[in-house]
């Protein structure tokens, strides 16, 4: 297969998987995914899903873009994940779709909970962040009001051991990528 097969075929998944990596990047360095590259990923796979589909494609990018938003919104709503991941998942969506974002998002999933796990033993404090987690659900449980479990977060957020979520994010969705032999 020559460079120009290789670069061109499946070149909006390596797009993506590009834009990950940056952001990721980025989100290490910053702790946050700015909005200078989370809305033109969304708009611009809008239009790519509407070049490629028509009508349809634009229906499959606004759902793909929908599932992507629902994945990390209700962590969002409650301060466990910054706005900047959410809008980096539908961006995924407004380009590959609904399925895709969705499996992208559970192997992320994985990829993030190891993560955290490795980040927790490394720093031996196991007793500290099982008791937020546990602080954490208890919240969720009897508060219930978004808004104030927002600011409960916000709160908390600087004494708290921060997962910059971008980084498995395109771990975990361009490892899914290459798995499905999309990349």
């Amino acid at each position: 297969m020559d460079w120009q097969t290789i670069l061109t075929e499946n070149w909006h998944v390596k797009f993506v998987a590009a834009t990950l990596i940056y952001a990721a990047w980025i989100d290490g360095k910053e702790l946050r995914v700015p909005n200078w590259i989370t809305f033109p990923m969304v708009i611009a796979g809008l239009i790519y899903s509407t070049a490629v589909g028509g009508w349809q494609g634009l229906g499959d990018g606004l759902i793909g873009m929908c599932v992507g938003l629902a994945t990390l919104m209700p962590l969002y709503a409650v301060g466990g994940m910054g706005a900047g991941d959410v809008k980096l998942m539908a961006g995924i969506g407004a380009w590959l779709g609904a399925m895709v974002t969705w499996e992208a998002f559970l192997w992320s999933a994985v990829v993030g909970g190891l993560m955290a796990l490795v980040m927790v033993i490394k720093r031996r404090a196991w007793d500290k962040h099982y008791g937020n987690a546990m602080l954490i659900l208890s919240e969720v449980v009897n508060v219930k009001d978004p808004r104030e479990l927002s600011k409960i977060a916000a709160a908390r957020k600087p004494h708290m051991l921060l997962l910059p979520y971008g980084i498995p994010i395109c771990i975990g969705s361009i490892a899914y990528f290459c798995w499905n032999g999309m990349i």
